[in-house]
């Protein structure tokens, strides 16, 4: 049975606080940006503006995907830096997640081509269970 003192690392913790701050602020921005890019392509929400939706529209649907995927892995992320991970398996997970997320943004703002912003999501995804795979298993070897 593990002890939870050797769960705790104040490294992993310190960068699991690091990207999460950059996740959060990352996602922040998108609110104004979609706003700017509205307004720059007269694409309103309102029923009664009659423009077409261009990268605004887009910004918007970044923003979703991003409350989508960072909120989960801003949670998983918390509980899996006190998993007893090692820091360096951490930043690995932490530095992915977050290229996957700003790559995925970059994606969609500059209408690359499929496969890319789907790879891009998946790569996230993936870091996101890889984390929760690991609480499974300290959870498994507690009980």
């Amino acid at each position: 049975m593990l002890d939870l003192t050797e769960l705790v690392n104040i490294d992993v913790t310190v960068a699991y606080v690091w990207y999460a701050v950059l996740l959060i602020v990352k996602m922040m921005l998108m609110g104004p940006l979609t706003g700017m890019l509205r307004t720059k392509k007269k694409a309103f929400v309102n029923p009664e503006d009659t423009a077409p939706f261009g990268k605004g529209e887009n910004a918007k649907k970044v923003h979703l995907n991003d409350l989508e995927n960072i909120v989960p892995f801003l949670f998983i992320g918390f509980f899996y830096s006190f998993s007893g991970v090692s820091l360096s398996t951490a930043l690995l997970h932490y530095r992915i997640f977050f290229g996957s997320r700003v790559f995925h943004t970059i994606t969609y703002l500059l209408a690359l081509p499929q496969p890319s912003r789907a790879l891009s999501f998946l790569v996230g995804y993936l870091i996101t269970f890889s984390m929760i795979y690991k609480l499974v298993m300290v959870g498994l070897s507690m009980s």
